[in-house]
């Protein structure tokens, strides 16, 4: 008797699925479809992205290449194109050729590329601060010091990741200002403080001997 039952229970169950298929099969089959155009989609990106990003490594590196053998000039154009479509390369070679641009004498240039950088909110934080720090260094001689000790004041808090180096730029721009005594205090501090680089705390013992005397 029960199998009569569960029989009967299974037609019915059967008869069910089939009108809800008739009436909904459609939409079901509609949401499959965008789900598969979606995930086609996603993973044509993600290959599109992939392509795109080992190209732009083919291309930076091509430019290191020329940088390498001595064509600057071609190098300096190279970086600066790269540098226009964004992206982790794009601001690798922006670096690059603002580097490039100061090494060609091209001061004012270099200062500004590394300030387009500093300002760009889709470079990260810690690149940013690198490229204040580069612009003051570049600015700085002939430049305006009071302005350098301003732009490098948010870097000297113990634990920003730039504080030695803004430190020391600004213990050169105190001394271009003629605060000696300014500069004194930051290379004694530089020179004291274990945790400064060894290369630059001797560098400002030797500082901070000379102006002492």
């Amino acid at each position: 008797m029960s199998d009569i039952f569960r029989e009967i229970e299974d037609e019915l169950r059967r008869d069910n699925l089939l009108k809800l298929w008739q009436r909904f099969g459609k939409y079901i089959i509609a949401v499959v479809v965008v789900a598969l155009v979606v995930a086609g989609g996603v993973a044509a990106w993600l290959s599109h992205r992939h392509a795109m990003r080992q190209a732009e490594g083919t291309r930076y590196s091509n430019a290191l290449l020329l940088l390498r053998t001595g064509k600057e000039a071609e190098a300096q154009k190279a970086f600066a194109a790269l540098a226009q479509d964004g992206g982790g390369y794009g601001v690798l070679a922006a670096f690059e050729h603002a580097e490039l641009l100061a090494k060609s004498g091209d001061r004012k240039g270099a200062v500004a590329a590394y300030d387009r950088l500093a300002g760009d909110s889709g470079v990260g934080p810690d690149l940013r601060q690198l490229a204040v720090l580069l612009s003051v260094m570049h600015a700085l001689p002939g430049g305006d010091p009071q302005a350098a000790i301003a732009r490098l004041k948010p870097m000297t808090g113990s634990g920003d990741p730039w504080r030695f180096s803004a430190l020391d730029l600004t213990a050169a721009a105190e001394l271009q200002a003629g605060n000696r005594s300014g500069a004194l205090k930051i290379y004694r501090q530089l020179a004291d403080d274990a945790a400064t680089p060894q290369g630059l705390r001797a560098r400002a013992a030797e500082m901070a001997a000379a102006l002492k005397s």
